[in-house]
């Protein structure tokens, strides 16, 4: 070391480091700034310059390269000062060339078969290592991510690809089989990567296609309405048959190419909770806990065409009022009861029949303790009152699909009944909205608080939103307005409190009770009321079985018209004796709740104490009746097949719930 050269000292271990040292040999801490000019540096000796100018690619002797990152370091430095590598000088040259003899089984031939190391053998040079390295990886299908050849999956988005849409084993660098280079097909060295890029992408887009035109596309569709949170498909693969604990498979998965919202495995209720859809959640879960099979086989299923024509009718019935009734309103009153003839049906036909119209867990709601129908064997035994609930589509038009089944026994599905709700509440403003606000400013001084006028308005105005918005769920307020469109009482039996699915009490439900038009005149409207059900953010039509035939020698001789059968009695209390809240009573009528339900219904009491409505039955309209005689010759069919000498499997047919309409 000649005379100028001075050593620096550590500002941290105080150790005296070589001037060409950037970092402190002993603890590595950064070499202190001084202020230098760096155009005299160039002037120094060798040593120096190749030292601190380091990105001289002029070797001297008083300096050795680092062979890992091509740092030239002072000759007395055994470490690289860069990146800490070994020097490696003649006398210990001998200990580095054992290793370097690549054989198919030394360990440099084995750490290449490393996954992590992908780096070409040394003899190739960089341009061949380059081309070689494009033509072994492989383009995935999904996200077009090039993955290198030892990847059994993509490393971008984790799909699986098969073993034909990988490039062949010849094609690669390094053979899985030998662990060698593989290099007996020459003209695999010189195909370009675009190449093989086209024919990977022609055969990934081909294998795509097959897979759409064999992919069951209800249940693709049933997943994609579950995240966008719409119900329509997924009632259509729920009623269709279709299986709500199926998974998806990766082929799936791959048809619908939504990385972050599919994932393979997953079910409709995981995505229902993933995307927090708590309508359809209910929907999937009460099916899986065992409502029926999937299979409904309503009426209006059997004999859609019969069911286009009710609606047609229904809609002509409707009238617009004026002056004191500025709400729409309808001119006939059926009800709609199921036909006696099912009693006449074999045991197996009757038990399939109730299987695929039923709502077997909403009857089970309701008849669980407490039970809110059917608690009085008087009523369903002794008078034959007992009442069943129809199956219901689960979307949030079930208010006015349950409406239009008690009466016509079809669906709403044009929402022809929604639209009239929405121009009675619309028109009748004046005369809706201070009775409502009445009502509400009751029910919350009870609760001790109470909104301002602005707030009142809002919540109006919502409520007509609600009205008009086909698919949601609808208030206490539109039931209401209801039995004005149809100028009748109706009855709902709900349950008293909503439940979550471990059985834990959500809150209150208000919905059960008794909605009068009162609004009307009395001798506008009839007496003879519907009955719904409610669970848990649904509604349902719940229907007697006529008590006797259609056929007029079996009626008992009473004082009824031809065209009428026997009265039902719907239950005006609860089980507990409790007569059910009228709901949208003012201030003044209250207390005087048992005389207002005798001024609008035929109420009678029981011999057991039970105070009960009558729901007289009159013939069915004419298309009604032949819709229920299709229905009902669709059993009749299967009980001639199980009858037969050599009885045969009960046929499954699957009526989806789209048959209903010549637009689904």
């Amino acid at each position: 070391m000649s005379g100028k050269e001075k050593k620096w000292s550590c500002e941290y271990c105080t150790y005296e480091n070589y001037p060409s040292a950037l970092k402190c040999t002993m603890c590595r801490g950064p070499r202190p700034f001084i202020s230098e000019d760096i155009y005299s540096l160039h002037n120094n000796d060798d040593k120096t310059n190749s030292a601190a100018g380091s990105c001289d690619t002029k070797p001297n002797i008083n300096t050795w390269q680092c062979e890992t990152c091509t740092f030239f370091n002072h000759i007395k430095d055994q470490i690289c000062t860069q990146c800490g590598s070994p020097f490696v000088s003649a006398s210990n040259l001998h200990d580095y060339l054992q290793p370097l003899k690549i054989t198919q089984h030394s360990d440099l031939a084995q750490s290449l078969s490393q996954p992590r190391n992908n780096s070409p053998p040394a003899s190739l040079t960089n341009v061949e290592n380059s081309k070689r390295m494009t033509l072994g990886k492989w383009t995935c299908m999904i996200c077009t991510y090039e993955n290198w050849p030892r990847a059994t999956k993509c490393s971008m988005c984790g799909y699986t690809p098969q073993t034909s849409q990988r490039p062949p084993s010849s094609s690669r660098l390094i053979s899985p089989s030998n662990q060698n280079i593989d290099v007996s097909n020459q003209e695999d060295l010189y195909r370009t990567p675009s190449n093989i890029m086209e024919e990977n992408n022609c055969e990934a887009e081909r294998k795509l296609r097959l897979m759409r035109r064999n992919a069951d596309w209800n249940w693709l569709n049933a997943c994609i309405g579950v995240i966008e949170g719409n119900p329509v498909p997924v009632e259509h693969y729920l009623s269709s048959g279709g299986d709500p604990a199926r998974t998806l498979t990766a082929s799936e998965v791959a048809i619908l190419n939504r990385s972050s919202a599919f994932d393979v495995g997953h079910t409709l209720v995981h995505l229902a909770i993933r995307f927090q859809r708590d309508d359809l959640l209910a929907v999937l879960l009460t099916q899986i806990r065992g409502s029926g099979s999937g299979r409904k086989n309503v009426p209006s299923y059997i004999a859609p065409d019969i069911a286009a024509d009710i609606r047609r009718h229904f809609a002509a019935t409707i009238r617009h009022g004026k002056a004191s009734f500025p709400y729409s309103f309808v001119t006939e009153f059926p009800t709609f009861a199921l036909p006696a003839e099912v009693d006449e049906l074999p045991g197996s036909v009757q038990e399939q029949l109730f299987e695929e119209l039923l709502d077997k867990d909403a009857q089970a709601q309701l008849e669980s303790e407490p039970a809110v129908i059917n608690w009085s064997l008087e009523l369903t035994v002794r008078l034959g009152s007992r009442l069943h609930a129809l199956w219901n589509r689960s979307a949030g038009d079930c208010l006015l699909d349950s409406v239009m089944q008690a009466t016509w026994g079809v669906f709403d599905r044009d929402n022809q009944l929604r639209s009239t709700l929405a121009e009675s509440l619309d028109r009748g403003s004046d005369i809706f909205y201070p009775r409502w606000r009445e009502y509400e400013e009751n029910h919350a001084s009870f609760l001790q608080y109470s909104l301002e006028e602005g707030q009142w308005e809002d919540d109006w105005q919502s409520m007509l939103q609600l009205a008009n918005s086909p698919g949601t769920s609808l208030e206490m307020l539109h039931v209401f307005a209801l039995a004005h469109v149809l100028r009748r009482p109706i009855i709902v039996y709900g349950v008293k409190y909503v439940k979550s699915f471990r059985g834990e009490a959500l809150g209150y439900s208000r919905f059960e009770g008794v909605y009068l038009p009162l609004l009307c005149e009395q001798s506008f409207c009839v007496r003879t009321p519907i009955a719904l059900g409610y669970t848990r953010g649904h509604f349902s039509a719940l229907v007697p079985m006529e008590p006797y035939s259609r056929n007029e020698s079996r009626l008992p001789k009473t004082n009824l018209g031809s065209d009428q059968l026997q009265s039902i009695f719907l239950p005006l209390m609860d089980r507990e004796r409790k007569i059910l809240p009228i709901h949208f009573l003012t201030e003044s009528e209250m207390g005087r709740e048992e005389a207002i339900l005798r001024q609008w219904m035929d109420v009678c009491e029981s011999e057991g104490g039970i105070l009960v409505a009558q729901q007289l039955l009159h013939k069915r309209p004419l298309l009604v009746a032949q819709m229920v005689e299709e229905w009902l010759n669709h059993y009749r069919r299967l009980a001639q097949v199980t009858g037969a000498p050599f009885p045969r499997p009960i046929p499954v047919q699957d009526y989806s719930s789209d048959g209903d309409t010549d637009d689904e």
